[in-house]
């Protein structure tokens, strides 16, 4: 089965950098398309970054020049690399993955929760706190 495991949040101040990790296992990781995703309580699940099978990416306009996502196929490992953090960013994210790619009407990629539901998996989640 999918398991997903997230890692790397924490409390850092902002303008500091954090690396989440996301150790995949139980599917062919190179042929899923994965994401990061961010929640605060009581807010819908938002789309920070994807990336799909073939490494094309994209990154919401909230963390575009800040956060990059990237993948290790051979380690079966997705990262989201994050700089310059700002207290907006504090949420807990969650890696997901879903099998082929996940567009939309409007996008080749998709960053659409309501994309991504139906068909993927997600993880347990790490919080990423970032104080003023």
């Amino acid at each position: 089965r999918v398991e997903l495991v997230e890692s790397g949040g924490g409390s850092v101040q902002a303008g500091g950098s954090l690396t989440l990790s996301c150790a995949a296992s139980g599917f062919t990781f190179r042929s899923y398309s994965l994401g990061w995703f961010r929640q605060v309580a009581a807010h819908e699940r938002e789309g920070v970054a994807a990336i799909d099978p073939d490494g094309s990416s994209t990154h919401a306009d909230s963390v575009k020049g800040r956060f990059t996502i990237s993948k290790d196929n051979a380690k079966n490992t997705l990262y989201l690399q994050m700089n310059n953090l700002k207290p907006e960013d504090s949420a807990m994210y969650y890696c997901a993955a879903s099998p082929g790619l996940v567009s939309s009407d409007t996008s080749a990629l998709s960053l659409d929760f309501t994309d991504w539901v139906d068909f993927g998996s997600w993880g347990q989640g790490t919080q990423v706190t970032v104080s003023s």
